[in-house]
């Protein structure tokens, strides 16, 4: 018999600020947090906006050890990780110890240290950063939430592009669901904000510059952003031991590989990772009342994820409001899924999905239920998360209510 899966924490850093309070409101009341970009030697870009993290100061959340063997992406781990183990009530004495694991996805690591430390070498510095590996590797997220929090079960990085922290939610269930551990802190975490990396993704021609707008007929591609999102998973067993409450219940996870072409997008990839999602949920397309999309913005991936859903839900696509959160905080690449899962865990219990934002013209060829304002969830028994990338990988997640 299967464990079942409990979230009884979260948090979030992101552009909408600290806190997964803060991104809930941003995602209900369709506030962008999109704006200049501020990084050295961005006067070289043609696009110049982004969803930053603004006013963050590591070191009100980091010892001085840790600041100096860490660099952006692993400090947003940290605070996001604090926020979801304060609400989860679990004491160090429970967290620590070997029946914990520590799975944290990201899509490229440390590249603002890379990107300073390659800028200095070119420039002829001799002396740089001697902790620039340790800063850089993907896995300096979940290695240094293992040292500080004393768990010596299995701590790894996911990599999969934008479906990194997604995956990592859906491996971390899959361990706790069979009994492998029986917590596990995991999400995702992405600072990629650097003028390197947003040349990259110019050169591609999928970064808007002026607005994110999913599923618009007008849409020109997606905005960055950088933040994280961890969670709390536990069995239900762990859960009740310690007199805990669950948020939601963490119930589906499916993820599939396109196997096509390493960027275009596969409408039968996508559409076996929703309902492999569904099927480990053991739940019909019926019960699902809300869909939060990968949305990213750009021409293709909208066109594909649109008819993905229909293929799964057919008939009661019309009835099913999908929204996107991207076009408010960024695409956060590895991030991405584990910020977008708050906000759709958030749905449920709130028991409303936030309003989908920027639709100015709609696309025939996205003909989804996108609604303008927040629509109640109360009688909705499921949510759903996509998370689809580059290099063909599909990936999402299934989150059921708690019963009243």
């Amino acid at each position: 018999m299967h464990n079942r899966v409990a979230i009884t924490g979260f948090g979030a850093i992101s552009a909408a600020g600290l806190g997964a309070d803060s991104l809930w409101e941003t995602a209900v009341t369709g506030t962008s947090r999109i704006g200049a970009l501020d990084v050295p030697r961005s006067e070289r870009l043609r696009v110049r906006i982004a969803a930053a993290v603004k006013d963050f100061r590591p070191e009100d959340h980091l010892s001085r050890e840790e600041l100096q063997r860490t660099e952006r992406f692993a400090h947003f781990t940290h605070v996001a990780a604090a926020e979801a183990i304060n609400q989860s009530g679990i004491l160090p004495e429970q967290l620590a110890g070997s029946r914990s694991a520590v799975i944290v996805g990201t899509g490229i690591g440390g590249m603002t240290t890379m990107d300073e430390s390659y800028a200095q070498f070119f420039a002829g510095e001799r002396r740089l950063d001697p902790f620039t590996i340790p800063k850089v590797m993907p896995s300096a997220g979940a290695s240094h939430l293992s040292i500080v929090h004393k768990i010596t079960g299995p701590s790894f990085a996911v990599s999969s592009a934008c479906s990194s922290g997604t995956q990592a939610i859906g491996l971390a269930m899959q361990m706790v669901r069979h009994g492998l551990v029986d917590r596990a802190l995991v999400g995702g975490s992405e600072a990629s904000l650097t003028a390197a990396t947003m040349k990259s993704w110019e050169l591609m021609r999928v970064l808007s510059p002026d607005k994110c707008r999913p599923f618009s007929k007008d849409r020109n591609g997606l905005i960055l952003g950088e933040g994280a999102g961890i969670f709390v998973l536990e069995s239900e067993a762990s859960m009740n031991a310690r007199s805990a409450k669950p948020l939601a219940w963490l119930s589906g996870y499916g993820t599939s590989s396109d196997a096509k072409d390493i960027i275009q997008p596969d409408e039968e990839g996508a559409a076996r990772a929703m309902q492999l999602a569904l099927e480990d949920a053991g739940l019909e397309p019926g019960e699902i009342g809300y869909i939060n999309a990968h949305g990213t913005g750009t021409i293709l991936n909208d066109i594909n994820e649109t008819a993905a859903i229909k293929r799964v839900f057919g008939k009661r696509t019309s009835t099913i409001p999908v929204s996107s959160v991207k076009q408010l905080i960024g695409h956060t690449l590895g991030a991405s899924g584990a910020l977008e899962f708050v906000v759709t865990v958030k749905s449920l219990i709130e028991k409303a999905c936030p309003p989908h934002t920027n639709l100015s013209e709609p696309d025939p060829r996205c003909d989804l239920y996108l609604p303008e304002q927040s629509v109640g969830l109360a009688s909705s028994k499921a949510v759903l998360c996509n998370s689809f990338a580059f290099g063909g990988v599909n990936a999402s997640l299934v989150a059921t209510r708690v019963a009243d």
